[in-house]
C-alpha cells in the first residue's frame, strides 16, 4: 500500500513588493500554521519516508517546520525545483519516480498544481487552503501505478478544519 500527502505551503508574506514570487518567505500565520499541521499528522501516526518539495521559499519553510516535528532529518527532504507552481502531470511524474521501497510520500507543493492533481486523481475540493493536506491512499506496490485509477481519498485536513 502506498500513501501519498499532498500539502500546500504555509501563509506567505506579501509584506516585501521587491522580492520574486518564488522567494517569498512564510507569514506570521503560516509560521503558526504549519506545526500545528504537522502535530495532526503526528496525532494520525503519520510518518514520512520521502519528502519532496518544491524549491520556492515558503514551501521549504513548510517542509522543514513539518520535518522537524515528525524527527524526519531535514536534510533528507528532496528539493526539486520543477515543482515549482507544476502542473498535475508534473508532480505525478515525480511521484512515478519515487523509489518503490518507500510507502509514504509528503510533496510540498503549490496551488492551482495541487487543486488540479487532487481533481485529476478523485479528490473533490474547491481550493486546498494554505497548509492544507489531501491524503490519497493505493493498493499498489509500484509507485509508478499511482494515478486516478489507484488512488482513493484517505482524509483531508487544512487550519480551520476542526481536527
Amino acid at each position: 500500500m502506498k500513501k501519498i500527502i499532498l500539502i500546500r505551503h504555509a501563509k506567505s508574506a506579501w509584506d516585501n513588493p521587491w522580492l520574486s514570487d518564488h522567494d517569498r518567505p512564510l507569514a506570521d500565520r503560516g509560521l503558526q500554521d504549519a506545526p500545528i499541521m504537522a502535530k495532526r499528522l503526528k496525532k494520525r501516526k503519520i510518518q514520512a519516508e520521502i519528502i519532496l518539495c518544491s524549491t520556492a521559499t515558503r514551501a521549504v519553510e513548510t517542509a522543514k517546520i513539518i520535518a522537524k516535528e515528525l524527527e524526519f532529518p531535514v536534510s533528507e527532504i528532496i528539493l526539486e525545483e520543477n515543482l515549482y507552481h507544476a502542473s498535475p502531470n508534473k508532480i505525478l511524474k515525480y511521484i512515478h519516480l519515487q523509489k518503490d521501497s518507500k510507502d509514504i510520500l509528503f510533496i510540498v507543493g503549490h496551488n492551482p498544481g495541487l487543486n488540479e492533481l487532487i481533481e485529476h486523481l478523485g479528490g473533490k475540493l474547491d481550493n486546498l487552503p494554505t497548509s492544507g493536506q489531501f491524503g490519497f491512499l493505493a493498493k499498489i506496490d509500484r509507485w509508478s501505478e499511482f494515478g486516478p485509477k489507484t488512488a482513493e481519498v484517505w482524509f483531508v485536513d487544512f487550519p480551520k478544519k476542526r481536527f
